[in-house]
Order: structure tokens, then sequence, then C-alpha cells
């Protein structure tokens, strides 16, 4: 597995797949053609399919356009045999002929490939010798050592400034969002609601307290991504309200420091590493389940590791949040990462909660390991029809008209 740098991305929403992925690849292309007189973009598949809502086009034009005129062409019925997110870039002289071209593809997470075999230029070292959490919970027991000491064995030493400066990235990220009022960008007009639930959070006896200031957080921060704000990917953008919330919600309320968060983090992006090199965090490959499914699984596992759980505990605290998500697809309304998205990072916040306090009720024994579950949950992805899976043609996204003005 790669290192947990490329799982952990900071940088601008509204979605890692749709926005940080395709910028990256235009900056990559650009810095190979800055004398081109023209570029052609095309998009295929889910990333044509909902571009405009995630503002793909936006994304990739803010990079090329101060050098050259950029003509982006939408092939949303085109899919490339390797992913559903690809693109195409081509530069063009001054006579309008091609110089050249480069087919890559947005991954999830904000990772690219090109989806080349053993020579493909995103190609990065492993760092981790077991890519399955059986094997890392069977080390842990035989060692004596936790989920993030196997962390710190594999990855250099600046992992932790690295763990530092995006467990910083979320908390400002919170306190944003739980600070901004007014509306979303895009035609469903919907208001913050972060603002809201945390000043009607802090009126509820300690109990209900807890979940309101809980969706808050989760909401604070998928509101700043659906805003083009900056945010952490954990492991997606469409995502990455979930972790933020527990670790927000834990560090404040139980007081736990720093040193014991960056630990969780490196444990829960260890539970995301084993999804994302076994199975899938994209959403146009395998549905919502990859993202907020992944993300409750992390944040499931970080919430039980901060309470003293074991590695069995752990192990199963991840289990259920991935499990309890199998099959939930990805059909944002009119593309954007609005509607269900913000409010599937808030009910997974709660849900992890729920899977840690679970699982320390048990003796951390269960039948399903977290690793079938991943498995499943790629083979379940893949059967699900591609209508179901970002491309805003079915499920919800067919609730309303294309403009998003009525409910159909």
């Amino acid at each position: 597995m790669k290192s947990l740098r490329e799982l952990y991305r900071i940088g601008k929403g509204p979605s890692s797949s749709h926005t940080m992925g395709p910028q990256r690849a235009a900056k990559l292309f650009l810095g190979k053609h800055r004398d081109a007189s023209a570029f052609e973009v095309t998009l295929y598949g889910s990333l044509a399919a909902t571009g405009k809502g995630h503002m793909t086009d936006v994304a990739i034009i803010e990079v090329l356009q101060p050098v050259a005129p950029v003509k982006i062409d939408w092939q949303p019925k085109k899919f490339l045999p390797f992913h559903p997110n690809g693109m195409k870039f081509t530069a063009l002289n001054d006579k309008h002929e091609p110089t050249d071209e480069w087919t890559v593809y947005s991954v999830g997470g904000g990772a690219l490939s090109e989806g080349k075999s053993g020579c493909d230029m995103f190609d990065t070292p492993e760092v981790y010798e077991m890519n399955t959490l059986t094997e890392i919970m069977k080390w842990c027991e035989d060692t004596g050592h936790s989920y993030w000491e196997y962390v710190d064995q594999c990855e250099d030493s600046g992992i932790w400034d690295y763990l530092m400066e995006a467990w910083q990235a979320m908390q400002a990220a919170v306190e944003r969002g739980i600070n901004h009022e007014g509306r979303l960008p895009g035609p469903l007009n919907i208001a913050r609601k972060a603002p809201t639930y945390y000043v009607k959070a802090s009126g509820y006896k300690q109990s209900l307290q807890t979940r309101g200031l809980v969706y808050a957080y989760a909401l604070a921060v998928s509101e700043e991504n659906a805003s083009g704000g900056t945010i952490v990917t954990a492991p997606t953008c469409g995502a990455s309200g979930v972790l933020p919330a527990v670790l927000y919600h834990l560090s404040r309320g139980h007081n736990f420091s720093d040193t014991r968060i960056l630990h969780a983090m490196a444990t829960a992006g260890l539970i995301g590493n084993i999804v994302k090199q076994n199975a899938s965090i994209s959403g146009a490959d395998v549905g919502c389940q990859g993202e907020v499914g992944v993300a409750c699984a992390m944040a499931s596992g970080a919430a039980c590791q901060l309470f003293g759980g074991s590695p069995s505990q752990i192990e199963y605290a991840a289990e259920m949040g991935l499990e309890h998500h199998l099959g939930m697809t990805c059909d944002p309304i009119c593309g954007l990462v609005q509607i269900p998205c913000i409010e599937r990072n808030a009910f997974a916040a709660t849900r992890a909660l729920d899977a840690n306090l679970y699982s320390a009720f048990s003796d951390g024994s269960h039948r399903v390991s977290f690793d079938r579950v991943a498995t499943v949950m790629k083979q379940t992805g893949h059967d699900i029809p591609s209508l179901y899976k970002e491309t805003g043609s079915g499920g919800l996204a067919k609730i309303l008209d294309p403009k998003g003005a009525r409910e159909l």
C-alpha cells in the first residue's frame, strides 16, 4: 500500500474525483505545454455526466485558461475501459493542429492513474508490506503493538508532521463551517445548516447535545466542501465531513490530546488505505459505499482506538462502519455534492460512534472480517448499474428537473 499522504489530501472541494484530480492533471499537462496555442479537454463517462455540477470544467479552465483558450468536450455516454472517470488532454499549435495528447484517469480521493501496468507515471513506492487488516491485526496481537505503531514503522518520520497539517486543516474546516451562514452554490438554493445545528445543540440535554454537535461538525465540513472550500480527503471530498466530525467532537468533548488524535488518524488512514488498495474509494466506480461507507469505517476505528479498544474491537468497529453502508448508491441531485451527500456525512459520523460503542460491548470476535466486507463492497459496487454511480441519471438524482427548479 501507498503512504497515507496519498489518502489524506488537503485541497479544495467539492469533489476529489471531479475537481481535485482533474485540476492536478491539468497542472501536470500545462507544465509540459506552456507554449500551446490552445487546449482541448475531453471528459468521459461519469466525469462528464456530473462534471458541471462538480465544477470539473471550472477546475480545469482555471489552470489552463491563463495560458491559452480551452475547449471542453463532454462525452458522458462514452466510458473508457480502465475507469469511469477518464479524460484526454490535447495541446494544439497556432494552426490548431494537435501536438500532444494525454489520457489519464481520476480514480478517487484526488489520485490519478494512466491506466498502465508497470509504467504508470503515478506509481509511487509501496510503503506497507501488509495489505489486509487481518494481517495487520495479527501483527498487533503478536507484537503487542497498536495499528498506529504499524503506520509509524512503515512511514518515514515526516508522516506525523503531515498528519498534524491534515488535522489542523480538518479543524479549520469545522470552525469555518459552523460560523459560515448563507446558501450553498448551485441551483438547489440550499441554506447552510451547520451554524443552526451548532446553536440548537447547546439547548439540549447532554445525551442529545452530543448528537447535535456531531451533526453540526459533519455538516460544517461537508458544506465547506460543497462551496469549494479547503478540506481533507478522508478518504474523498464527498465523504470529508465524517472523520473530522468524530475527531473534533472527541478532542473537544473528551479532551484527547493532539498526539492521541494523530494516532487515531493513522489507524483510520490504515483502514481507508486497505479499502483503496483492495477495493475502491471512488463513487463513480462503486457508489457512495466506497466514500461515505469507507469514511464511516475509518471514523469507527479511530473512535474505538481513542476509547481504548483492542485490535480486534477496532477491526470490528471498522467492519460495522462499512458493512452497514453496503449497496449505498451515488446519485447526487443535479450532480452537486449536496443532496444526499451532506446529510449522509452527518448520519455516518453518528453511526461511527454507534459502531464504536457496539464493539466496545463485545470482546471483538465476530463472523465476517473487515477484509471480507471490503471485497463484498467492491463486488456489490461493480454489480450496481452505472446510472446509480455518480452519473446523475438514476435514483435520487431523477427527482428534480435538470435545473433543480422543481420536483418531478
